[in-house]
């Protein structure tokens, strides 16, 4: 296999992988630029892909192939509803965020499994039927190298994540809407005095933060694995919260993480047809993803600073 072959083979993979990754780190973006840390990106991923599955194993026959682009609807929802736990023990109880989210984690694999083994009665769901299909991209993909590289075999889930990075930024830099949430996660008491209501654009934040998690976990159960186990998310929604420490809590950045991270897992897999790589022990290749998340979270890799009220509850009149 030749080096360009390779790109070939690896890029789509890559990008693909991402797609997942830059939805739920996204999301977190928006919950921490809001001032609520969100550990529970991973609980909500697990819903989302668990909720994409069931929606699609059970409404396939009617909807055909438009299944898997309304369980991503659906699964936006029903995370976003998820995530109304966290904003509500975070913000109105002020709890400690922390704690909050790992409880969300926790209570989100055990939700799903619960209802999967109730339903199923085993561990995991069947395998879905209409997944998110690969296509070429007319005319764009005919253009020498780049074309192959980037357009050609690619998740249309892949194209929507990079879109809605580009979008993300454009709200949250250039909105009334996005200078209201920078500014309740960098001075709370000085949105407040300017008449910003801090609680509610946090809500906002973190369901928005929910909602894209939910589209994000169930991209990556319809692509990657096309059924809904204890083991279908496995650390993603850890790996996107290192992509967005990564990316410095901007929505390019964080794609751009997402995608370093994407690379990583596409490499595992795809290193048996790789020379050199092939001669790698194929455990060391699998953990890398999970070395560079640990890595990333320890700062190793360039050191970012949070906003500034980031994890720090808000009392409306203690100024």
């Amino acid at each position: 296999m030749s080096f360009l072959e390779v790109l070939y083979f690896i890029v789509p993979i890559s990008i693909a992988y991402a797609a997942p990754l830059i939805f739920t780190a996204i999301g977190g973006v928006f919950s921490e630029r809001s001032g609520v840390v969100n550990i529970g990106l991973e609980g909500l991923m697990v819903m989302g892909a668990f909720i994409g599955i069931l929606f699609n194993l059970f409404y396939a026959d009617t909807f055909g192939a438009w299944t898997p682009w309304l369980a991503l609807l659906m699964a936006m929802v029903v995370s976003a509803v998820f995530s109304i736990m966290h904003a509500v023990a975070s913000i109105t109880f002020r709890a400690d965020q922390t704690v909050s989210g790992v409880a969300i984690n926790m209570l989100g694999i055990a939700i799903a499994l619960f209802t999967v083994k109730m339903v199923y009665g085993k561990g995991q769901t069947d395998f879905i039927q209409q997944s998110i299909p690969r296509f070429n991209v007319p005319i764009l993909h005919e253009i020498p190298f780049i074309g192959p590289l980037l357009f050609k075999g690619i998740y249309g889930s892949s194209l929507l994540a990079i879109g809605v990075a580009i979008l993300a930024w454009f709200i949250i830099y250039k909105t009334p809407f996005g200078l209201r949430l920078r500014s309740v996660g960098e001075h709370p008491m000085a949105a407040d005095t300017m008449g910003i209501n801090v609680a509610k654009i946090r809500y906002i934040g973190v369901i928005i933060s929910g909602g894209l998690a939910g589209i994000g976990g169930a991209i990556y159960s319809q692509t990657m694995t096309n059924d809904f186990g204890h083991a279908t998310i496995n650390g993603q929604g850890f790996m996107a919260l290192a992509a967005m420490i990564f990316g410095k809590w901007h929505p390019i950045g964080a794609m751009g993480a997402a995608l370093f991270f994407g690379f990583a897992q596409a490499l595992a897999i795809s290193a048996s047809g790789i020379p050199l790589l092939n001669k790698v022990p194929t455990v060391y290749l699998y953990i890398l993803p999970y070395v560079l998340t640990i890595l990333a979270l320890a700062g190793f890799i360039g050191r970012a600073t949070a906003p500034k009220a980031s994890g720090q509850p808000y009392i409306k009149g203690n100024r």
